[in-house]
């Protein structure tokens, strides 16, 4: 399935800094970020459900939002782009 995490978090002290960082990982590690705080996730159930457990253990739900968009496979071929860092195709070849 493809996800849409989107989040917004207070980072106006130490401990916000730290969950920005650590939200900002925990969606690297399952998918690419196409905006600041905006990442595409091709995941599986059972990596969505772990997924989805860890952002919500990180944010502090009292300052912090989380929001969650689930597309059909198809709805990426009905996005459009614009502008700077054009996104990634995770399912094409990676060169590191």
């Amino acid at each position: 399935m493809l996800v849409l995490v989107c989040y917004d978090v207070a980072n106006d002290d130490a401990a916000g800094a730290r969950r920005l960082r650590r939200i900002a990982e925990a969606c690297k590690d399952r998918g690419v970020r196409v905006q600041y705080s905006l990442f595409e996730c091709r995941v599986g159930k059972r990596e969505w459900v772990a997924l989805r457990q860890r952002l919500l253990d990180e944010a502090e739900l009292t300052k912090d939002s989380l929001r969650f968009y689930f597309l059909h496979a198809d709805e990426e071929t009905r996005c459009e782009h614009h502008g700077v860092r054009p996104p990634l195709d995770p399912t094409g070849p990676l060169i590191v």
